[in-house]
């Protein structure tokens, strides 16, 4: 992985700049590096292959997985790769920061995802990038769900992803009742989930309760919404708690929302939150214990001044990407105790990485037929109780992808959630599906080194890094560079 403490700059630079300068050479280099792999996801057999097996694995001995799964379609979870296959599935109408990106724009995501599933969680993943627009150009939800509708009998999951709102609510909640296998929205239940662990761990240090905490959501989009509905359920309290999406606070008095069913979800929140109608965010945030931003890319969205006026040991997540809505150094400079971003490059990263590959393969263990919000609040929990073990610090709340253990940990939870729930087809313990989980990533992490060390998949070139970092004015330090 990229470490770019070894990027230099020129010490004249502001950390504003080098923090601009990394974010752009990491989007160089990854516009070099695909063209370079051909992108970075392909399949590749489980099974001993020769040509005296192939009448066996095709015909006509296969036809009698055929038969089998026609008389008992639940046999299709063992008897083909279904039970460990995710569908990632995308109109790419909100992708990133970088909104339409058309349907094929969102493959880079989609893939990506794909990588994470399949190296941090032993998961089978396939991009399904789809064109949601109606004859009058618009993009029509029910064709997202239409098209899911008709896969999923080939999945053990769907994994939804860069839907725009409010699109993303009704394809969501629709597939989640009519689907008889997990239908998530990662961009939503995901985030949320990541989120509440983070939050859980930040306000123990602070020596905070989540009962009692005043606290601000900035942006009320599919994530932040996901994210209060969680906090709420796992017994903040909504009297504490006050909203903000593009047109102010969200609270009984907006019939903008009242009347667009679309929104019922931020039309709940709005019943639910902020009491007292406090409509301005400088008012909201005097004294807040946290502040969790999910609006737009930054920086400058958020203002120091804002975060000086918080509560003492203030907790702050920006997490917007590519570029957090305020730069940690500016928010802790501001008297910030605890700052969270969506990126890898500085302390605490929320990203919803640490959640669904682990959580994914906790429900296709158990067969599961839904994902449910108490599940996903499950997972959160396992988060931050494993991060906590490996102990926690204002510097890092959470554990980091690195640490391998935390997706078999989450899939053990999962499962037994699942089970728990009464939605699981296999009655799996915990123990199982953790043990089945760490044996799984083992087997991906010992294949690739296999084949890096083969030379089958070839090294970065050392020519894109330094060519990408020259491009943004910067250079790698000896060390760095052979770090690659």
């Amino acid at each position: 992985m990229i470490d770019v403490k070894d990027i230099v700059f020129p010490a004249a630079w502001s950390e504003d700049e080098k923090t601009r300068a990394k974010t752009e050479f990491l989007k160089r280099l990854a516009l070099l590096t695909h063209e370079f792999y051909g992108g970075k996801m392909q399949t590749f057999p489980k099974c001993g292959v020769s040509l005296e097996l192939l009448n066996m694995w095709y015909t006509p001995g296969v036809s009698k997985i055929s038969t089998t799964i026609r008389d008992n379609n639940d046999a299709s979870f063992s008897l083909s790769n279904r039970g460990n296959l995710v569908a990632i599935v995308s109109d790419s109408t909100r992708v990133l920061g970088d909104g339409d990106c058309t349907s094929s724009g969102g493959l880079g995501v989609m893939e990506g995802k794909a990588l994470l599933m399949k190296y941090l969680g032993g998961v089978d993943a396939v991009a399904l990038c789809i064109d949601s627009r109606g004859e009058d150009g618009s993009h029509n939800p029910q064709k997202i769900i239409d098209f899911v509708k008709m896969v999923s009998p080939s999945f053990g999951a769907i994994n939804l992803e860069d839907i725009s709102q409010p699109n993303c609510f009704r394809v969501l909640d629709e597939l989640r009742e009519d689907c008889s296998i997990p239908v998530w929205h990662d961009d939503a239940q995901g985030t949320a989930c990541v989120i509440l662990a983070g939050l859980l761990n930040a306000l123990k240090l602070a020596e905070k309760s989540l009962t009692d905490a005043k606290i601000v959501l900035l942006g009320a989009g599919a994530a932040n919404a996901a994210v209060a509905r969680f906090i709420l359920a796992d017994g903040g309290d909504p009297s504490n708690m006050t909203l903000f999406d593009v047109n102010g606070a969200l609270h009984v008095d907006r019939a903008d929302i009242e009347r667009d069913e679309r929104y019922y979800q931020q039309w709940d929140l709005c019943r639910k939150t902020n009491p007292k109608k406090v409509n301005s965010i400088e008012k909201a945030l005097q004294n807040a214990d946290v502040l969790i931003a999910l609006s737009a890319p930054g920086p400058g969205i958020v203002q120091p001044e804002w975060v000086r006026s918080m509560a003492k040991r203030a907790i702050v997540f920006a997490c917007a990407n590519p570029a957090p809505e305020i730069w940690p150094h500016t928010a802790k400079k501001a008297g910030a105790f605890i700052v969270a971003t969506g990126r890898g490059d500085f302390p605490n990263q929320l990203n919803n990485s640490l959640c669904f590959p682990g959580l994914l393969k906790g429900a296709l263990l158990a067969c599961s037929r839904k994902i449910t919000d108490s599940m996903a609040i499950r997972c959160g929990h396992s988060i931050a109780d494993f991060s906590e073990k490996q102990g926690v610090s204002p510097n890092k709340i959470i554990a980091d992808m690195s640490e391998t253990a935390l997706f078999s940990e989450e899939a053990g939870d999962v499962a037994a959630a699942a089970v728990a729930e009464g939605l699981a087809r296999v009655n799996i313990s915990r123990e199982e599906a953790r043990r089945r989980a760490e044996a799984d990533i083992a087997t991906v992490r010992s294949t690739l080194r296999h084949l890096e060390e083969a030379g089958d998949i070839p090294p970065l070139p050392d020519e894109l890094i330094q060519r990408a970092l020259k491009e943004v004015g910067g250079e790698f330090n000896s060390e760095g560079a052979r770090s690659f």
